[in-house]
């Protein structure tokens, strides 16, 4: 039996499972880190309109002027910031990225961190255009940068999680080695115990609810990612991309950077950390104890209080 297509984008946005609600777990991230829940905070799905025709989606939080932006990683989705803003208490916006979460797919496959930043600068001129900072992990981290050096007037301090443009296919191995895996699962309960084995220093409830928001169920009874597993280099059946190119667009930021980087694990080598401060020697570099690739996961609340480090940097 042929498995299914890749479902389009419609097929993606229903609820997973039938009594899924997307806003109805936070309690549980509230209580998982010791955080005040008398109510519900104000949350609320938004989306744009893109100049190709896509649609991108985000969780816009509270109901003031947004102050920060969040970007996730690669086959992740903006929930994935969940705990991070329940701590910040601040009105912000976290982006789903093009092709993951309940944004559309590219038709293309193209996720590159120069081109999904121009879809993501349209996102944040209509929902975000007065932020004090932009924050991204992973392959959001790559894109944030970009943002930063394309489109400066919407980037005023820049938080990078974990990556560097150093960042390549040997060393986000075991990320790569998950993203890879199986497409369809039988039910719940398989894509979950996957979760688990390649994350075994998080809570169950924690990885159990990233499932929920990360993948859904089909009509046949299995489950399979929201992200769009393919990408234009699988497609033509090229090399991983690298993002070497990218130095150069690091030297082009000109705010205040802060690099986190996990101390547990992590995809930057002592080279990209060498090489990152030789160009910006202005850059604070900071080692997160006991947090992987995924700090805002991993350590939530001292992901927070970084953040509000972040944003109490002076700018130019």
């Amino acid at each position: 039996m042929n498995p299914a297509p890749n479902p389009e984008p419609s097929e993606r946005e229903s609820p997973t499972p039938a009594a899924y609600d997307e806003f109805g777990l936070l309690h549980e991230n509230a209580a998982e880190y010791g955080i005040s829940f008398d109510a519900a905070p104000a949350v609320r799905r938004e989306t744009v309109s893109l100049v190709n025709g896509s649609k991108l989606s985000a969780l816009v939080w509270g109901e003031a002027d947004p102050e920060l932006v969040l970007i996730h990683g690669g086959a992740q989705n903006a929930h994935t910031w969940d705990t991070v803003a329940l701590a910040l208490g601040r009105p912000l916006v976290a982006v789903d990225l093009p092709g993951h979460g309940h944004s559309d797919h590219r038709p293309e496959h193209d996720y590159n961190p120069t081109s999904m930043a121009a879809d993501v600068a349209q996102a944040v001129a209509r929902l975000a255009p007065n932020a004090a900072a932009v924050v991204g992990m992973s392959l959001g981290g790559m894109t944030a940068i970009c943002l930063a050096a394309e489109h400066p007037d919407l980037v005023r301090r820049l938080g990078v999680v974990d990556v560097t443009p150093g960042t390549d296919h040997a060393k986000a191995e075991p990320i790569i080695t998950f993203v890879d895996g199986p497409e369809y699962f039988a039910d719940f309960e398989e894509v979950l115990a996957r979760t688990i084995e390649f994350n075994p220093g998080r809570s169950e409830q924690s990885l159990r609810r990233g499932v929920l928001h990360n993948a859904y169920e089909m009509d046949d009874g299995r489950w399979t990612w929201r992200y769009d597993r393919m990408r234009d280099w699988k497609v033509g059946g090229g090399d991983a991309p690298s993002f070497e190119d990218l130095w150069d667009t690091v030297d082009r930021v000109r705010v205040p950077i802060t690099l986190w980087q996990g101390g547990e694990w992590s995809v930057i080598g002592d080279d990209d950390v060498e090489e990152w401060m030789r160009r910006r020697p202005d850059t604070i570099h900071i080692v997160v104890d006991g947090a992987g690739h995924s700090i805002q996961g991993d350590r939530p609340m001292e992901m927070a209080g970084l953040i509000e480090d972040l944003l109490s940097r002076p700018v130019e």
